[in-house]
């Protein structure tokens, strides 16, 4: 078979590049060896948020009597959750494929492997040519070198999204965004949770002051949380998980719990696909790539999890996330058209969000990146305490705080709170633009809105507060 553009992989960056590449005209083939959609539609961002729903849900009923309504106490029918979270995977995954399809793409279902740079063969038996070439492979749950997962005792998030019960304790080690995801989820599904992160902090990619507000909110919950601790040792026991660590203080200490989830990232899918033996260069199992996505092998490019840090100077990592690798889909798409005026994704203004109880979004830089940046800094900070939306919500715990350069403009907005990954498209035009605070402070929020949040505490940094 022949076409234009071949891509290896049908998730976030694979499929995106192919859509873009069919509006510009081009003939699009796509290597899938599982279901379009890949991480972030079946083991990933849509399966784990609807978990994250129903777990809210659980914990409005909860507070309900607080706001005058009474209800029946709140119980989980976890085989009900579980078929709820599979509906809503279904349906999106029907929906991509159908939509595929009517654009007149080539799915070709089988495991790929890149056999030269402008070829891939499938499955061994077919094989496809291609004047370009997409390396869009996608991730898979880590785990420590000494540990097992056995999909019992000890699970990924890929486990913990089908378990056949709920567990009434649970130990979740990494606190990045999956492991806080799902120490939200199982808390309010009632199992003893505990959260162990090998660094100073709780979300270590935030802004400091949201890593302790972070903290502060999930031992409010009774997690119990270890920073700063190192695990040395597991075993399956009777029992379940046994897992040692070596504090933030240099004791030794032992945990147990009914299941142990491994939250540590997430490594590349990369071995056996033939990438080293057809020019591409790999470190620690990431594809090398430059600003543009480009291997350095000509003719091929690389997107979304699979790549390693482009090289660009910044103090901001490569975001293993689904809206990064749809922008590489559509950048490197645009490259393969020729399409005049393309440049690199701006990964400086890539918006975070991390769907936990409490919420966290941020985009642009912390505190400490601006200042080791060479910015003169100035801040301000606003509690949700101080916004009318917050408690009517019962949810005024957590603060906006916004980043901005001495008589500059606005480098970066961090929240912690209600609602806040719905609220940082808006903070993500603010630095993009890079809006200066008087600017900000001149458009109107709607009253009562949590949006409000964002435009008292930049207002305060323009000099004009209206509640301080």
């Amino acid at each position: 078979m022949k076409t234009e553009l071949a891509i290896l992989g049908g998730g976030n960056g694979g499929y995106a590049a192919a859509l873009r590449a069919v509006q510009l005209g081009l003939d699009v083939t796509l290597v899938e060896k599982g279901k379009v959609g890949g991480t972030c539609l079946h083991v990933g961002c849509i399966p784990t948020k609807a978990l994250l729903h129903s777990a809210d849900l659980v914990e409005s009923f909860r507070k309900a009597g607080d706001f005058g309504v009474v209800a029946q106490p709140a119980t989980v029918d976890w085989p009900k959750v579980l078929s709820r979270k599979d509906f809503v995977v279904s349906k999106h995954f029907k929906g991509l494929s159908a939509l595929l399809k009517a654009k007149g793409i080539k799915v070709v279902e089988g495991k790929g492997r890149l056999s030269s740079p402008n070829t891939i063969e499938v499955d061994g038996s077919e094989t496809i040519e291609a004047r370009s070439v997409i390396l869009a492979s996608g991730s898979y749950a880590r785990s420590l070198p000494f540990i097992e997962v056995d999909g019992e005792a000890f699970i990924t998030s890929d486990h913990a999204l089908s378990l056949d019960s709920m567990p009434q304790s649970i130990i979740v080690v990494g606190a990045g965004a999956v492991g806080l995801e799902f120490a939200s989820v199982f808390a309010s599904f009632g199992a003893a949770v505990t959260l162990v992160e090998a660094l100073p902090r709780l979300a270590p990619g935030e802004d400091e002051e949201v890593s302790k507000e972070v903290q502060r909110q999930f031992e409010k919950r009774n997690i119990k949380v270890y920073t700063g601790a190192k695990v040395t040792s597991a075993e399956r026991t009777e029992a379940g998980a046994t897992v040692t660590l070596e504090t933030s203080a240099g004791k030794e200490q032992t945990l147990q719990a009914d299941r142990c989830l491994i939250a540590i990232g997430r490594g590349p899918v990369s071995d056996g696909l033939g990438y080293e033996e057809s020019g591409v260069k790999l470190e620690r199992g990431f594809v090398v790539a430059d600003e543009l996505c480009r291997t350095g092998v000509d003719g091929v490019w690389a997107v979304g999890d699979v790549i390693t840090q482009p090289a660009l100077n910044l103090p901001f990592p490569h975001f293993q996330l689904a809206h990064v690798a749809f922008a590489e889909g559509i950048r490197v798409a645009e490259q393969v058209a020729r399409v005049p005026g393309y440049g690199p994704v701006d990964y400086a203004g890539v918006p975070r969000a991390t769907y936990s109880f409490p919420e966290i979004a941020s985009v642009g830089f912390t505190e400490a990146q601006a200042k080791e940046a060479g910015y003169s800094v100035r801040t301000s900070k606003l509690p949700w305490a101080a916004v009318g939306k917050a408690t009517i919500l019962g949810e005024s715990a957590g603060f906006v705080k916004v980043v901005a350069e001495k008589n500059g403009p606005i480098l970066g907005v961090h929240m912690v709170g209600p609602r806040v990954t719905e609220l940082i498209a808006e903070a993500q035009l603010i630095t993009n633009w890079e809006a200066y605070p008087t600017e900000v402070g001149a458009l109107i929020h709607p009253h009562p809105t949590l949006s409000e949040g964002i435009g008292e505490a930049i207002l305060s940094l323009a000099g004009t507060p209206l509640h301080r």
